[in-house]
This record gives C-alpha cells, structure tokens and sequence, in this order.
C-alpha cells in the first residue's frame, strides 16, 4: 500500500514497465509464479451473463491485477465437452456429441473475446491430450490400490438397447414428489438422487418404461484416501485460505464418512477406459472434466508439468 501512495504521488512516469508477454507463459526461477483457471465451462449451450459473472470474470479480474503487479501469470479456460448433457442435446438438435460440442466450443470462445477476457488460452476437453493425461492418472490409481470394482444396477432402455445414464432419465422425485425430477438431482427439492430410486421412470429418448439391471463399474476407493486427505485439511485449513462454506460442506463430508464414488459410465461419449472388462464404457465426467485444466495447460505448453508438478515455484 505504501508503494502504491507513492507512486500515485510521483505520478505515472514512477510506474514500473509492465512485463512482456513471453509465449508460452513458463514459471520462472525467483519469480512469483501465478497459474489462475475458471471453471471449465459446459458446452451445451450458449452462455449467459450469470456464466462468466460467475467465475469467468472474477478471474479474469485477479488475471489483470497480477499482471499489473508483473507477477508471471498464466490464465487458462477452456469447454467441458463431455457427459450424457452433451449427449442429450446432440439428439435434440439431431447432431453428433462432436459436432455439437464443435458448434459452441466457437459460439463461447466468441463470447469471451467480445468481453475481451484476457484468456492466455481457451481450449476443450475434446483432445488427445486430455485422453493421455486422463488414463494415465487411471492407471497410476490402479497400479497403486486405490480403485476398486462393483456392481450398480442401473435402469436400461430395451426398446432403445441402451443402459440410462442419470440425464437420459427422468421420473418422480422419492423425496418431494416433484414429477419431472432427473435420475441425478431433483430441481425442485436439491436432493441427489441415483436413477433406479425415481418413481414411475421413464427413457428420454423413447418414453419407454427402463428395467434395473446390473452393470459392473469401476470406483475410486475414497475411503483408503480418507485419513490423509483428513491431514492434509487440517494443515491447509490452518493457512487460512478456505472460504467458511468450503470448510463446512468438506467437514460434512467427512463427518458421515467418505464412500466410494463410481468413475465410469456406461456410454460411449467420454475418455474410453483403458482396462479389459470395461473398454465399452467411459468415464464419469466428474472423474474427467477436473483433469481437463491440466489437459488444456499441456495443449497451450508441452512444457506444461512446470506450473501442474512444481510447488517450488
């Protein structure tokens, strides 16, 4: 603060130069190094003002104020491309998932450099890249223990010859009675919802009647991972850098007890799952969509494990 008074009072010739933009933006030694993403946004869609005040902006905000500081700032979005909501409107606009996902990949990198948001990249989820990095962290918690399989019973579609993943779903809700309630969330009431517990269910697609069947998935053992995520919290919440709603919901979560979470999914838009027994399945967007921030970096750098992998800078 004193800093900034001062040149104030000096005027504009005290200003320092800002620095020259380098491509690719790389940490460098001694340098205070700031990577900042947004969330990722989904592309079914053309987005609105409430997306980018949401997350877009707010970060696009802290991306010029590091850059005004010179802080060696890399600031990078992109589209999250995959998932039955993806899947769901490629039908209705009578589209392949890629052809949809090409369409508005173009309509939001548009609307963001109307806004002028100051993006060093915006890429996709849709890329080699994302696949590589995506299967590799599957195997690494493969080879290391931390998955686990089991068997879901899912609803299946005969008429349509296909299990119904939670947005190819929709019934009454078992909680409030709310009848267009979809086999993931209820809209009205905010409850979580797996598919085979909706009344009266119904296909998307057909209008037809789905039928519980079992389907083995893969899932990631959270439990083993419990006591040292509970460590890890203790010593970041002590830095003081999460919000009080952050603490709240994760303290929640850990008070009942971390359960395994199901990483794939049986459809056939997504990273394919490397693993014989489960090849004609993808995985789960959740498991996915977080992995497109590193994906994305690595399609703007080859270099990219220098911001992802080095907490020395």
């Amino acid at each position: 603060i004193a800093a900034a008074v001062d040149i104030w009072a000096r005027g504009p010739a005290a200003v320092p130069p800002l620095r020259q933009p380098r491509t690719p933006v790389l940490p460098v030694e001694g340098e205070r190094n700031v990577l900042i993403t947004s969330a990722l946004p989904y592309v079914n869609n053309v987005p609105h003002l409430g997306n980018i005040i949401g997350c877009v902006l707010s970060a696009d905000t802290f991306a010029r104020y590091c850059r005004l500081r010179n802080w060696n700032t890399l600031f990078v979005c992109g589209t999250d491309e995959y998932g039955t909501a993806t899947e769901t409107r490629a039908l209705e606009e009578g589209l392949s998932p890629q052809e949809l996902c090409d369409r508005y990949h173009a309509v939001h990198a548009e609307v963001y450099a109307w806004f002028r948001i100051s993006f060093d990249y915006f890429g996709r989820t849709t890329t080699p890249q994302q696949t590589k990095i995506a299967q590799d962290i599957f195997q690494r918690l493969l080879a290391r223990g931390f998955l686990l399989q089991d068997t879901l019973e899912q609803l299946r579609c005969e008429s349509c010859g296909r299990y119904l993943a939670d947005r190819f779903v929709e019934g009454t809700c078992p909680f409030c009675g709310y009848a267009e309630a979809r086999g993931d969330q209820c809209d009205k009431c905010g409850k979580l919802i797996n598919a085979v517990e909706l009344k009266n269910p119904q296909c998307k697609l057909c209008r037809g009647t789905p039928v519980v069947t079992p389907t083995q998935h893969l899932f990631l053992d959270l439990p083993k991972l419990e006591g040292r995520l509970e460590a890890w919290l203790e010593r970041t919440w002590a830095a003081g850098d999460w919000t009080a709603n952050a603490r709240h919901i994760t303290r929640t979560w850990l008070r009942d007890g971390l359960k395994p979470r199901c990483i794939t999914r049986d459809l056939t838009w997504g990273t394919p799952v490397p693993l014989d027994g489960f090849r004609d399945k993808v995985f789960y967007v959740w498991f996915d969509a977080p992995i497109g921030y590193l994906s994305i970096t690595a399609n703007y750098t080859d270099q990219w494990e220098r911001w992802w992998k080095n907490p020395q800078q």
